[in-house]
């Protein structure tokens, strides 16, 4: 069965609350302490409908926390479900948190609003399975056993904080230093050629430049 579509409002406020979300991603993330009329006008709606949405600053930081550490559970969820070579589950995991972005979708908005009850919930959860998946990869013997769950987030923090070009540049930058983290953590240890370009000094150079 498929459900019905939505009417014209309907269909219009799930549109309008789209664009604020992805607007919401982009503003708090570059700058966490930007006002909440940046997001409405980055998501091209008015403050009025912003606010109908989410009555306040912290409610907006409170979802796209909540998003964040979602898409975390559910990449983990999927890693740990993986019944193959203990490795490149670990690594697609790994692969996936990069792609997701959750760290500036959590981490980066920390200490900036009040967490809920859910959030609360929400994170214990995301700690349990990132100790089961790093537990489970030790005991396979692929993986350093010096290395903590605590060393990995701040690993991923690290690799979240590139952003150098556009998002497509970022992405490439961003599993080229992965892959580089992975060999050394592997056991054995590995040494494979690098995907994507190095960043070039232009590009680093460029961040400096406001192009006016």
């Amino acid at each position: 069965m498929t459900s019905a579509p939505m009417s014209g409002r309907k269909a219009q406020a799930a549109r309008n609350d789209e664009l604020i979300l992805q607007a919401a991603r982009a503003v708090f993330t570059a700058d966490p302490g930007a006002p909440i009329a940046a997001v409405a006008e980055k998501a091209g709606v008015g403050i009025s409908a912003l606010y109908r949405r989410y009555p306040s600053k912290e409610a907006l930081l409170q979802k796209l926390c909540g998003d964040g550490l979602k898409l975390y559970i559910e990449v983990t969820e999927r890693a740990l479900a993986e019944e193959g070579d203990p490795w490149e589950a670990f690594a697609g995991y790994l692969r996936g948190i990069v792609d997701a972005d959750t760290n500036s979708l959590t981490i980066r908005l920390a200490g900036t609003f009040q967490p809920t009850e859910e959030l609360g919930r929400d994170a214990m959860r995301a700690g349990a399975l990132a100790t089961e998946i790093h537990r489970r990869t030790v005991e396979a013997g692929v993986l350093r056993p010096d290395l903590t769950t605590a060393d990995i987030a701040l690993l991923l923090e690290q690799i979240a904080s590139i952003r150098v070009g556009d998002e497509r540049r970022i992405s490439e930058l961003r599993h080229r230093y992965l892959a580089l983290m992975m060999d050394a953590l592997r056991l054995p240890p590995a040494r494979r050629e690098l995907p994507g370009p190095a960043a070039t000094d232009e590009e680093l150079s460029s961040r400096w430049w406001t192009g006016s």
